[in-house]
């Protein structure tokens, strides 16, 4: 299975994302035999074999349905198994652009955690460009090479190292020759790690002597932020810069559009009731205090006396407030509009930026 190019129909052994709901997105390997349950029937992988990616698949007894999707990088960071915390699309794809990572770029890693980030650069580096991946942790680093390999990353165009680069650095000895390029060589680099400012003292020995290399410090803390810009400062970064990505969602939707004649109709009808309300409180009020007087004045006026508060129910109203008015409905006018969320919904890191040109030298 490749995230390099996509292909129309399903065979054995392919990486499916099964579109259950939204927010449910199960990652599964076609196998012949197997079963996919849920909570809306079970799904037979034998019937998924000669599908096309992107098709509708009912249960076994023809009750309920999933989609089954290609992946993507972008599909595989919603749904992927979480071994650490991840760097999601909005973060993901701004670095990419910022840092200008394209088809060729050589991109220096540390750490890979769960590779959602990973998949991303793999994908747009294309196979002139190269990935080298350092993970400390060897449960995790067995784990992502696994998936890297199933995913044909490791065949492509990345290399994953067992490695605590704070300590033993970023070399890599005995370079395959296809990674080789006088060394690492490194264009671009992403640090993903508790301490980054422990490793960027390392990075002149891996890093391009001919060309600018752009660094980004992924760090949900300021207090990291802090350490880290006195590292690259002192290791000679310009062009520092740290910025933070709130993502909001905008949907598309109809609005009713309201005549002015039908507003001052509605207005004149709700002053109308507002004042036949507060009439009724005044007779209930004089009533059970006993006015006599009042009461015999309010009999004159009129002969029913209101023993409570009347309900003058939703009167006048064009808008079809108080009943469901389906979105579009013919019976009244609409007009396309855009709504944005509210509430941005969380800050996931800060994203600190700086720059290293070979042709520039930083004055003490």
């Amino acid at each position: 299975m490749s995230f390099y190019q996509f292909k129309d129909y399903i065979e054995e052994g392919d990486l499916v994302l099964a579109f259950i709901g939204r927010g449910n997105l199960k990652p599964l390997t076609v196998k012949r035999g197997s079963t996919l349950g849920t909570r809306y029937g079970n799904f037979d992988h034998d019937r998924m074999i000669g599908m096309k990616f992107g098709e509708q698949m009912s249960g076994a007894k023809g009750h309920g349905f999933i989609h089954l999707l290609h992946p993507t990088p972008e599909l595989w960071t919603i749904s992927l198994p979480h071994r650490t915390q991840i760097v999601y699309t909005p973060d993901s794809s701004y670095i990419i652009q910022r840092l200008g990572v394209t088809s060729g770029t050589r991109v220096i890693e540390a750490g890979t955690g769960s590779g959602s980030f990973s998949h991303a650069f793999a994908r747009t580096l294309g196979e002139d460009g190269r990935l080298f991946s350092y993970e400390f942790h060897e449960p995790r680093y067995l784990e992502a090479k696994q998936e890297f390999q199933d995913h044909g990353l490791l065949d492509v165009n990345t290399l994953i190292t067992h490695r605590d680069v704070c300590e033993g650095g970023f070399e890599i000895n005995d370079l395959p020759a296809k990674f080789d390029k006088n060394g690492i060589n490194g264009d671009v680099v992403f640090l993903d790690l508790p301490s980054p400012w422990t490793a960027i003292p390392h990075l002149d020995k891996v890093i391009s002597k001919t060309s600018r290399v752009g660094i980004c410090c992924f760090s949900p803390c300021i207090e990291q932020v802090d350490k880290a810009v006195k590292a690259l400062q002192e290791n000679g970064w310009s062009g520092i810069e740290m910025v933070e990505v709130a993502a909001k969602r905008w949907e598309s939707r109809m609005d009713m559009v309201k005549d002015i004649s039908d507003v001052v109709k509605r207005l004149k009808d709700i002053q109308s009731r507002k004042s036949k309300g507060i009439e009724n409180r005044r007779r209930v009020k004089a009533t059970q205090a006993g006015e006599k007087r009042d009461i015999e004045q309010v009999e004159a006026d009129d002969s029913e006396e209101p023993k409570k508060f009347q309900n003058l129910g939703k009167g006048f109203n064009p808008f079809g407030k108080g009943m469901r008015v389906r979105e579009g409905d013919s019976q009244w006018q609409w007009k396309n509009v855009t709504k944005v969320e509210a509430d941005i919904k969380s800050h996931t890191s800060y994203l600190t930026f700086a720059y290293m040109n070979p042709n520039v030298k930083i004055s003490e």
